[in-house]
Formats: structure tokens, C-alpha cells, sequence
């Protein structure tokens, strides 16, 4: 029979304080889909390729499916779910929305998030940044155009523009 260790993870989560029991070998992914119910963060390749279950871990993106819950001790954890700001979209949001960057939906979380690390960075990003910046992030729907041009819009403060 296994003994399952359980590690204490203090951290913020979206702005708040969070003080959580998991296992020591539990995934961050797991911690937020299935033991805080946050679903916006997707389970895709669970190998880091596809970008799917980005997260931002004091402020940068990382795959939240090949890092351990308790890696995350002590650390700003942001979740598509801590975008909005109660009713109010983050300019990301209003931007894909407007600008039709959004399908399917199931990388839109990752998207956003590794545009919201690289704005926070670069607030005024090349084309070709924004690419490299969402390059962790495959999209089988869109094609890249909509997305980069949404981000885009954002950096130059015009995320009403969309040509929906």
C-alpha cells in the first residue's frame, strides 16, 4: 500500500491567499482542475508541448502540467480565471473577443495568459515577439492571424477595433 505524503502549499491564487494540502507528487494542473475546480486551465498533451494548461507563475508562463503543486510554495499564481477583474474583461479578453481570435476555445486560456506575460514585459511587442511569445501555444482553429492581431491591438490601445 502507497503512503501518500501531504505537503502544505501556501501561495496567492488569482489575488488571493490560498493555504492547500496535496499530495507531494500532485501536478499543478491537477491541484487547479480537479482540486480548486479552476477548469480554465486545459489538460492537453500533458507534456508541455501544446501550451494548453499555461498558468503564470510570478508573472511568467509556464506549463502548468510538468510542475508540481508544491513547486508553487510562495509564488503568485495567475489562472484565465484571475484575468477579469469581477465583470470587467481584461483587455485580452475584450481584444480576442473583438477580433474573432477566439474558436474553439480550448487554447484561448493558454493564449491569453502567454500574452498577458509577454505585455507585461514588452508592452509594445514586434509581430514577430508576439509569435515567439505564443509559440508554447498551438491552435488548431484560428491560424495565428486574429490572435497575434488582437494582442497586437492591445499593445497599441485599441482593443475595441475588432473586425467582427
Amino acid at each position: 500500500m502507497k503512503t501518500v505524503e501531504l505537503v502544505k502549499v501556501k501561495c496567492n491564487l488569482n489575488h488571493k491567499p490560498l493555504e492547500i494540502e496535496v499530495e507531494a507528487d500532485l501536478l499543478l494542473v491537477e491541484m487547479l482542475r480537479d482540486i480548486l475546480h479552476l477548469t480554465g486551465t486545459k489538460v492537453g498533451c500533458g507534456e508541455g508541448e501544446c501550451g494548453a494548461c499555461t498558468v503564470l507563475v510570478d508573472g511568467k508562463s509556464i506549463n502548468s502540467c510538468l510542475i508540481l503543486a508544491v513547486c508553487v510554495d510562495g509564488k503568485e499564481i495567475v489562472t484565465v480565471e484571475g484575468l477579469a477583474e469581477g465583470n470587467k474583461l481584461h483587455p485580452l479578453q475584450e481584444a480576442f473577443v473583438n477580433f474573432g481570435a477566439v474558436q474553439c476555445g480550448f487554447c484561448t486560456p493558454g493564449m491569453l495568459l502567454s500574452a498577458k506575460a509577454l505585455l507585461d514585459e514588452n508592452p509594445h511587442p514586434t509581430t514577430k515577439e508576439i509569435y515567439e511569445a505564443i509559440s508554447g501555444n498551438l491552435c488548431r482553429c484560428t491560424g495565428y492571424t486574429k490572435i497575434t492581431e488582437a494582442i497586437k491591438a492591445v499593445a497599441d490601445g485599441k482593443t475595441d477595433v475588432g473586425r467582427v
